[in-house]
């Protein structure tokens, strides 16, 4: 019997971790470092939304790599996670959406496309 050495051996479980070269996970820490940023520089020191938005920001990369990790044992505990991070950019979206509707400032359009 030939065996062939391009494909790795069958395992029980999948294997899962490599959710740094996701798109999603990449976009979430973009969107998280933006947030850290944005909230250093344009809200007051000592304002409660800093640590919300930042939260919010950490914990939709957070359980999206928490998703992935739980995918080789979990489909549904990656679901949940997954949806907890979609609740948590939400979150933040309106965080955002707040900001400028307190200051009179114009909304850009949602995106026409999905990230």
């Amino acid at each position: 019997m030939t065996t062939n050495n391009s494909t790795p051996p069958k395992t029980f479980l999948p294997q899962h971790g490599h959710y740094r070269h996701l798109r999603v996970y990449q976009v979430t820490e973009m969107i998280y470092d933006i947030t850290f940023y944005f909230t250093q520089h344009y809200l007051k020191k000592g304002d409660r939304t800093i640590d919300q938005m930042v939260q919010a920001a950490r914990s939709g990369k957070q359980n999206i790599a928490e998703g992935n990790q739980a995918a080789a044992t979990s489909s549904e505990t990656e679901i949940k996670l997954t949806n907890v991070a979609k609740a948590s950019l939400e979150e933040l979206l309106d965080d955002y959406e707040d900001y400028l509707r307190v200051r009179q400032l114009p909304q850009w359009g949602k995106p026409t496309s999905p990230l």
